[in-house]
């Protein structure tokens, strides 16, 4: 495995654009601080003024958030979901791998699946604060909020209640939370015209077979030393 925590891009900071095949990291930080509580190792496949593309291989090693006592997130209570104590612990990512496809300045990204042997299954829109580059990879902030997009082009909202329960919860200001809804609409705008990346057959991608599957970092939360959008 390629190990992420050996790659930096430049000494004095982020890399202007990483070569395809560099290994990176794209992690979230929670919602209520600043500590980096999703974090997982992916190689470079584009990245341009236009486009950063990357892929996450199956199997992949990754760092995710569960409750203090080890239980998933998904399996407890939306109403005592963002309230109760977390922690975090190394998973690794199964089933097929997914393309991330973000456009620099965006407030989400795109994110394709397959179902096993290369069907490709859907897009799904990740709502998100722009992407934020540094030295090791990228940083964001999820928002709870997501599309999903089919095949035919039609699309559906996910994780609404999830989105209503955050907000509750004091995850998210009004303000924060009416710019999520603003940029949900511009993505679907995006979605009926069939703009990039949508419209560019990235579900015909696959991954380079020589490709060896990056490595989480033992320092897989340390804080950037540059930062740049």
């Amino acid at each position: 495995m390629t190990d992420v925590g050996a790659m930096t891009s430049t000494a004095a900071g982020p890399a202007e654009h990483w070569t395809p095949g560099t290994p990176i990291l794209w992690r979230y930080r929670e919602n209520a601080g600043d500590h980096v509580h999703i974090a997982r190792p992916v190689t470079v496949v584009r990245d341009d003024a236009d486009l950063l593309a990357v892929w996450l291989a199956p199997g992949t090693e990754c760092v995710r958030p569960v409750l203090a006592d080890g239980t998933p997130v998904h399996q407890e209570p939306l109403r005592s979901r963002y309230t109760k104590p977390r922690t975090v612990q190394r998973d690794r990512w199964f089933g097929t791998g997914v393309l991330k496809l973000a456009q620099p300045g965006r407030p989400w990204s795109v994110w394709l699946f397959w179902e096993p042997g290369w069907r490709f299954k859907n897009w799904y829109v990740n709502l998100e604060q722009p992407l934020v580059r540094w030295e090791g990879g990228v940083d964001s902030e999820d928002y709870f909020l997501d599309i999903s997009v089919h095949p035919d082009r039609s699309w559906h909202w996910r994780d609404e209640d999830e989105f209503a329960q955050a907000r509750r919860d004091g995850l998210m200001d009004a303000r924060t939370a009416q710019e999520v809804r603003v940029a949900g609409q511009e993505a679907i705008e995006t979605i009926a015209t069939w703009g990039p990346p949508f419209a560019d057959g990235w579900q015909h991608w696959r991954p380079d077979p020589s490709w060896a599957v990056p490595s989480l970092p033992e320092d897989w939360d340390r804080t950037p030393a540059h930062v740049s959008s």
